[in-house]
């Protein structure tokens, strides 16, 4: 499948008012992170891939994170060349893949457990544009009740028809940043932000690491300088400690790698559900603490 990407001005989008009074997903996320603050805590936003180990046991997981105190859920759409994903996504979005996930899996895991906690799809830019474009995947992803989406190969000069397209059906659309982006540029990046700021940890791709990368402080304090929206902190998260750090100075915490490392080592989906279950019950502990 060839990558393209979409064109279109970076400016930033605004959601419509809510449909027949329902808050917008973007109000989803907004709450999630109010609630959280009012509890004097960071959010919890656990990630897992759509389709692994298999399809029954990502529906499984999906209900656990939300038994078990996520916030908010990163839903990752399977795609052949997850280019931001280290060696244990890769693997995941791979087995899903060949056991036959499609985007129609990611949008019943959705909206399996939309209702209770705002689901944020990560999904890379070529699967957006090979489902009919942004304002086709905007209108499928609201349907199944999404918050909104991470488009982590879409840089901020071409997201203006993703952000728009998103924005026409409530949903919002969280940027990435890293630590090697420019501070005039993290500017720009937080004026376009809808929902939260995505701030990634560390240099290189997701994965599970022994430690929080120095000066990841003073990065979260900068872009809380620069953004209206709360500002969540992913990639190398791997313990219920590192969940406490990063609750310490951001507004939420972001764990991919551990949960979907232990679900596809747990062999069956009542074991993958307590696998990560007793994870978040620990990192919502740690949290709270």
């Amino acid at each position: 499948m060839t990558r393209r990407s979409n064109s279109g001005e970076a400016a930033p989008g605004h959601p419509p008012a809510p449909r027949a009074g329902a808050a917008s997903g973007e109000e989803r996320i907004a709450r999630a992170f109010e609630k959280v603050g009012e509890e004097g805590r960071a959010a919890l936003m656990p990630y897992m891939m759509a389709g692994f180990p298999d399809r029954e046991s990502s529906l499984a997981i999906a209900a656990a994170y939300a038994d078990s105190g996520a916030d908010l859920i990163e839903l990752g759409v399977p795609f052949s060349d997850p280019l931001a994903d280290g060696p244990t996504i890769h693997a995941a979005a791979t087995a899903a893949l060949a056991a036959g996930a499609t985007l129609a899996t990611a949008l019943e895991v959705c909206e399996s457990v939309s209702a209770r906690v705002p689901v944020v799809f990560m999904v890379y830019s070529n699967m957006v544009l090979a489902h009919g474009g942004a304002a086709a995947f905007a209108r499928r992803a609201a349907e199944a009740g999404a918050a909104g989406a991470i488009v982590p190969d879409l840089p901020l000069e071409e997201a203006g028809e993703v952000r728009e397209a998103l924005a026409a059906e409530g949903l919002a659309l969280a940027p990435l940043l890293a630590p090697t982006t420019p501070p005039g540029r993290r500017r720009r990046i937080c004026a376009a932000a809808r929902g939260f700021v995505y701030v990634v940890s560390t240099v290189g791709t997701t994965g599970e690491r022994r430690e929080l990368p120095p000066g990841l402080t003073e990065l979260v304090a900068a872009t809380k300088e620069d953004a209206d929206v709360p500002v969540a902190v992913g990639f190398g998260i791997g313990t219920p400690a590192q969940v406490a750090e990063v609750g310490e100075v951001a507004d939420g915490a972001i764990v991919g790698s551990r949960l979907v490392r232990a679900a596809g080592e747990a062999g069956s989906p009542a074991a993958a559900t307590e696998a990560v279950s007793g994870f978040l019950r620990d990192a919502r502990a740690a949290l709270a603490a």
